[in-house]
């Protein structure tokens, strides 16, 4: 689930957009334009060469079958899910295998969603166009889908990249100035009290707003409990889908746990690693707008837990690559309109978490500006 909205509901209709300017300009296909191209079972996206304006609307048809073995052929809505597709590491586990799928965007951060043999795809920002056909790694089918793309709206050109190493380092950022950034400790911890993450991104916008930007990034509200786990496992299992909102642990900031906890995976790998963040809401506001703040790292393992002896997550000593990972991840669904870095008065360069895992940070912390819409 994004948010309460089922998978495939909520990439069929908004889809991400990629990081800055197309491959081949900035101009979107001109209204009438209609292309054809063939894909095929290899497993690689295949770039149409068509870039999608912010706002355009497109309407993509496809027919022929792909075959696989010991399988009926399977159209461009794909197969039948069954219980074996659990076990199936799919690029969208919603939908069945041998689905035409889309992706507007880099591979890194977008998503892809379900077109199968017709769809109007409502592209939110804009973005180069890749088909694919939805199959794990490493499997190969026989046939292809020959796909045809109209353009019913062009849209409006895409923006600019942002090159997130060479961000501006600023002393205020829309009202984030010293005297703001004092009130926020520069860790958080846990119930204990021991320090844990380093706080490494800030967010201004409504708190829809934040959501509606997570939600196109790809990134997915985790549960808060291992009994909530346990149903939503067990509704994915019945569902013949895969769980990725496995729980995370509760820290504290501001006194109290996490107002949301995020994660970004892949089925299956999500036990041992993924990209996840917390983030709480600031208890003051800055210039009249809800600020915030988030401490994000990537799980790449495990690791001893030094508090009890137990086993715990091992995670990128390196911070700012995760730091960096969520600011691309959100600027590129086109609901971010600024970004620069800021300078804690202390700012913190290595710790260890509560855990007792050690991590190195340039000290930075990423300010992220949502659009207004």
């Amino acid at each position: 689930m994004l948010f309460g909205m089922p998978r495939a509901s909520a990439w069929c209709l908004v889809v991400c957009v990629c990081l800055g300017p197309s491959l081949f300009g900035e101009t979107p296909a001109a209204k009438g334009f209609t292309k054809t191209v063939a894909v095929d079972a290899s497993g690689a996206w295949v770039d149409t060469g068509l870039d999608a304006g912010a706002g355009s609307r497109l309407r993509v048809t496809a027919t022929g079958t792909i075959q696989y073995p010991q399988a009926q052929p399977a159209s461009a809505d794909g197969l039948p899910r069954g219980w074996k597709d659990l076990l199936r590491v799919l690029p969208d586990n919603s939908s069945g295998r041998g689905a035409l799928l889309g992706r507007l965007g880099s591979a890194d951060y977008s998503q892809p969603f379900l077109i199968g043999a017709s769809r109007e795809i409502n592209a939110a920002s804009g973005g180069r166009l890749f088909l694919g056909v939805n199959q794990p790694a490493g499997e190969k089918g026989e046939g292809s889908f020959t796909v045809k793309i109209e353009v019913l709206d062009a849209g409006k050109p895409t923006a600019d990249a942002i090159a997130f190493d060479k961000l501006p380092v600023e002393k205020s950022f829309s009202g984030i100035d010293a005297a703001a950034l004092g009130k926020i400790p520069p860790r958080v911890g846990d119930i204990d009290g021991n320090p844990g993450d380093m706080v490494n991104f800030l967010i201004l916008g409504s708190e829809d707003a934040m959501i509606k930007a997570f939600g196109a990034a790809g990134w997915v509200k985790v549960d808060r409990s291992r009994n909530d786990a346990i149903i939503h496992g067990l509704i994915a299992t019945l569902t013949k889908e895969s769980y990725v909102e496995l729980p995370m642990s509760e820290l504290y900031l501001f006194g109290r746990p996490q107002d949301y906890g995020l994660a970004h995976a892949e089925p299956f790998a999500v036990v041992a690693q993924r990209h996840h963040l917390r983030v709480w809401k600031a208890p003051f506001e800055v210039d009249g707008q809800t600020l915030w703040v988030g401490a994000a790292t990537h799980d790449i393992g495990f690791d001893k837990d030094n508090r009890n002896g137990g086993v715990t997550h091992k995670i990128d000593p390196d911070v700012d690559l995760e730091r960096k990972f969520v600011g691309e991840s959100l600027y590129a669904t086109g609901l971010v309109s600024r970004a620069a870095f800021l300078q804690p008065p202390n700012p913190l360069r290595e710790a260890r978490t509560a855990t007792g895992g050690s991590f190195h940070s340039d000290g930075r912390v990423l300010a992220l500006l949502l659009a207004a819409h």
